[in-house]
């Protein structure tokens, strides 16, 4: 849990000190490389640490993940220009891009997927903790200290989760299955990835989605993609087994927990200018306004109770999306409505979302076999990136073009809050169409988790699933 809050916190408590940091370099153009850096690189080695996971064992791969995040930490903090700044945030992304997955195999490991909905609940407390509490940390140490406390702040508490890592995770056997380590299917996958979500960063905000620069993107991420794949059918032992892709509850469970997170980050980074814009609430009040989206963990809760005490659990998530739904559809319905009810519906969406992550990701653990559990987390987790870098980017095209914004203009928050009042048109309108987007993902969502089989929970930790899933 100590290594994931630092994950979890380092996402959330930059995103104050940008500015602060964009005056201490003279820099502003390249602050958003402080954010894409990190995506870039977390994204692209997390199915790598799964796979070595399985065959090094997860106590040498957390520390070398935590070990990297602290280096990289230490570099943004004595980074001496905004070069060195985003290298920094590289390093600490190939560290942390390792934790969570690491984290979710750990559990797998010692916990039976019987009782994993729990513990998954106790992961999103972490979670919830840095993302309310990170952003006014942030601000509070850029504006009156200095904003490297927030990369020196990781070296202790890294140092610590560092030494209970080495000490408990002792623990846990090492595999004794020899593997082999597809380095070209490695490559391949996590290069088809890098200029895909390059162009779903940049596309509407950098370039035009219909630029050479964002087509050239889109066009080298999918030859590489057929090179992978080509990869995949020809290796002896491939990066991500087949046996692993080709499993019907990882298909449809990481496609459901990925559009529905989608939504929920999307939801997060978009709010703030809906409440800013059609309820006039300042800055302040708007990251206050944003909290009950942000708490998932009441559905989580409810999710894993309900797998730690019922053969049936998938209905917990189908009723919880279905609220969701109708909970977005009366904001598509009437956007301006009173502030006190657009947070109730919030409030509803933000826990039901919740319940999804702990059903889909125990379901994907209990349905592979054990000794390939790293690398299907590391493959969830790497899909689930870019789904939900994909849902992001077209809630932002969304947002960028009802408001007339054009690349290189628009496409940061601030921004747009600052010009929007000029244009006096409804603007609430433009977020009928962002809420409504949110409603097609959620019902995507819903539909692949109605496709997921919900097989019976094992009451072992390391027994492997049956060959053929009983019948209902």
């Amino acid at each position: 849990m100590l290594a994931a809050f630092l994950a979890a916190l380092n996402q959330t408590i930059l995103a104050t000190a940008l500015p602060t940091m964009g005056r201490h370099f003279s820099d502003f153009e390249n602050l958003p490389w402080l954010i894409t850096a990190y995506l870039l690189t977390s994204t692209a080695v997390a199915p790598l640490y799964g796979k070595l996971s399985d065959i090094y064992g997860r106590r040498a791969m957390m520390l070398t993940a935590v070990g990297l995040f602290i280096a990289g930490s230490a570099a943004c903090a004595a980074a001496p220009d905004m070069t060195m700044l985003i290298l920094g945030r590289a390093l600490q992304g190939i560290g942390g891009g390792g934790i969570l997955p690491l984290n979710q195999a750990v559990i797998a490991d010692v916990v039976a997927p019987r009782e994993r909905g729990k513990y998954q609940a106790y992961m999103g407390v972490v979670w919830v903790t840095s993302g309310v509490g990170g952003p006014v940390f942030g601000g509070v140490l850029a504006e009156h200290v200095h904003w490297s406390l927030i990369f020196w702040l990781n070296v202790p508490l890294g140092l610590a989760a560092a030494f209970l890592c080495h000490k408990n995770l002792a623990l846990i056997p090492v595999p004794h299955r020899k593997h082999r380590l597809d380095v070209l299917g490695a490559a391949l996958m996590m290069a088809s990835a890098i200029p895909l979500l390059l162009a779903l960063t940049w596309g509407g905000t950098r370039f035009h989605w219909f630029s050479f620069e964002i087509l050239a993107l889109l066009t080298a991420s999918f030859v590489l993609s057929l090179l992978f794949a080509w990869r995949l059918a020809r290796a002896p032992e491939p990066f991500l087994p087949l046996t692993v892709l080709n499993n019907p509850v990882m298909r449809m469970g990481t496609a459901a927990v990925s559009f529905n997170m989608g939504v929920s980050i999307g939801l997060t980074v978009y709010l703030p200018l809906y409440f800013e814009v059609v309820h006039k609430l300042t800055a302040t009040q708007s990251g206050l306004a944003l909290i009950p989206i942000a708490l998932t963990t009441p559905g989580s809760i409810i999710s894993g109770q309900v797998m730690l005490r019922y053969k049936r659990y998938k209905w917990v998530p189908v009723v919880g999306l279905s609220l969701a739904v109708i909970a977005l559809g009366l904001l598509v319905w009437r956007p301006d409505m009173p502030l006190s009810y657009g947070i109730a519906l919030l409030s509803l969406v933000g826990t039901a979302i919740g319940t999804v992550y702990p059903v889909t990701t125990v379901s994907v653990q209990n349905a592979v076999p054990h000794s390939q559990v790293g690398t299907a987390m590391g493959a969830l987790n790497f899909f689930r990136s870019l789904a939900s870098a994909l849902v992001v980017a077209i809630m932002g095209a969304i947002v960028l073009a009802g408001f007339g914004a054009t690349p290189g203009r628009g496409g940061q928050v601030s921004v747009l809050a600052a010009t929007v009042s000029a244009l006096g048109a409804d603007v609430a309108v433009v977020f009928r169409w962002l809420f409504l987007s949110g409603v097609v993902f959620l019902v995507i969502s819903l539909i692949f988790l109605l496709l997921m089989e919900e097989r019976p929970l094992r009451s072992s930790s390391s027994a492997d699933p049956p060959a053929k899933p009983p019948k209902a």
